[in-house]
This record gives structure tokens, sequence and C-alpha cells, in this order.
């Protein structure tokens, strides 16, 4: 297979309106490029082409539909790969981007999209690289703040989605067993969630975690966030909400580890993921998860 040609290569990520997050996926698609011996191009679903051209170092942003037509009439290109940097199984690859695909083949009849899986498979708990990945996150965070057995908690964005709270609870377990005694306690979160009850699977939230018992003292946040962005970026979301916490409980304090994006070892999960990609159905009518094999 390696000898095959590369099909157009794509690390999709879901776009954000801040440069350091189009910065970021453009760092790991070269790296990934170098990993697989081929161009990755680094494209959003959305959103990125609203971040100024100077503040991407004078090279806009590429989101995915503008992109493909670009390349289909530049070079002819008409099959694509998509490398998804997402955690799971999120409506934005499995449903918005299968729809502008048939949408798109109606005018374009030969147009060929594979998805690779993304990065945790669910029906693989024994895959457990993006786990030992956060662990190693968490433990240089604990190195750098001079903390022994800190509490954890494995803090995700919120989702209406059961499919993509479960990959953060496997992940939280994951993590539990690969810290083990390193951490007092190992808990998952979540930063917000839909007020209805139907959406409770999102609980703890965050706000309510920091300070409640075994998270009163010094508490080191495993982001499961890609990249930096109005969340997990300086000055976000996440950032706001530990700072209230820390006001409300006097001893609390707070300590978030690298993002995932950081670490030198995503790339071998992503490579992993493109060998996989090359196998997968094109996408048609269906809008289930490719599941990752081996």
């Amino acid at each position: 297979m390696a000898d095959e040609p590369h099909p157009c290569t794509l690390l999709v990520d879901n776009g954000s309106y801040r440069a350091e997050s189009t910065l970021s996926l453009r760092r790991i698609a070269a790296a990934l490029g170098d990993e697989i011996g081929g161009k990755v191009h680094p494209v959003s679903l959305l959103h990125s082409t609203k971040v100024k051209p100077e503040d991407l170092d004078g090279e806009p942003a590429q989101i995915f539909e503008p992109f493909i037509k670009a390349q289909h009439e530049a070079h002819g290109t008409n099959s694509f790969l998509v490398v998804p940097f997402f955690f799971g199984h999120t409506a934005a690859i499995f449903e918005y981007l299968p729809q502008r695909v048939r949408d798109l083949r109606e005018g374009w009849p030969e147009l060929d999209v594979r998805v690779a899986p993304c990065m945790v498979d669910l029906d693989d708990p024994s895959d457990r690289v993006v786990a030992g990945i956060l662990a190693d996150l968490v433990r240089r965070k604990a190195v750098e703040e001079n903390i022994e057995r800190p509490a954890v908690t494995l803090v995700d964005h919120g989702t209406p989605r059961i499919a993509v709270n479960q990959v953060r609870n496997l992940l939280a377990d994951q993590l539990r067993k690969e810290l083990g005694a390193e951490a007092a306690v190992v808990k998952a979160s979540s930063m917000e969630r839909r007020e209805e009850p139907e959406y409770d699977f999102n609980e703890p939230l965050l706000e309510n975690l920091l300070g409640s018992e075994g998270f009163e003292r010094d508490v080191i946040l495993s982001m499961l966030f890609l990249s930096p962005g109005r969340h997990a970026g300086p000055g976000g979301d996440i950032a706001e909400i530990c700072e209230e916490a820390e006001k409300a409980h006097p001893g609390l304090t707070t300590y978030m580890s690298d993002l995932i994006a950081t670490h030198p070892r995503i790339v071998e999960v992503l490579a992993k993921r493109y060998w996989q990609g090359r196998e997968s159905d094109p996408v048609r009518e269906e809008v289930a998860p490719p599941k990752a094999a081996g």
C-alpha cells in the first residue's frame, strides 16, 4: 500500500475563529505528511476563513467545500481522503460532511470522498494511545508544578450526542488506569451542557466538580480539546470557569494540561487512521462512522 499514489488528503477539524487553531492544524498536517510520505492539506469544515490572512502568515485558511472544488478545477482531482482531527463520532464529520458530499455529487458524479476513522475507537477499548498521551500531559504538568497525587478531571466541551460523550467517559476510564496511584482521583467532566434532562449524561459540569469532595485543592485539568481556541486557549471559557471556582473555594488551585495537539504522538494516531482510511468505502448514503480496524 505504501507504494500506491497518495490520494488528495485533508486533515480536517471543525474550524475556529481564532488563528492559533488554524496554525496548529497546519503544523500537525505538515508533520502527518512527513510521517506518511505525502502531502496533507490542513482544511476546516467551517469558520476558519473568518480569520484574517495577516494573522495566518499571509496565507488564508481553507474550508472543505471551496477547497475540494479548487483542487478539482486546478488539477482535475476527484478523489479525496478526509482524516478527521476529531476524538470521536461527531455530527460534523458523519452527518454534515456526508450531506455536503451528496449535494456536491449531484453536479459532480465523479466525486469520491473517503473518511478515515476518528482518533478514538469505541469498539476497541484496548487502544489506549490517546489516553496515554493525555496521561503523559498530566504527568508533565504535575512535574512542572511540583504536585504529588493531584486530583484529575478529564474535561471536554459537552455535547448533545451520547456517542461523543461515550468517548469522554472511555478516555476517563483509560486515563484512570494509565495514571494509577499517580492521581488521587480521576473523573470526567464537561464545560457546558444543554439544559434539558435528556442531556444529563454530560454531568458533572466542571464548575460543579471543582471544589467538591476530592477536588478541593490541587486539580489538574486533562484537556480533551485538540487545539487552542475560545474554549481552551488562554483567557478562554475553561480558564474563566477555573478562576471563578478558585474564588469560591479557598485552597483550590487548578492547572490545565497542555493540549493534545502539542504532543508528538498525535501524529502516530493520525497516521494509523490515514492508512485505515485508505481502505474505507466512499461516502454514499451512510452516516455511520467507519470502524477502526486493528
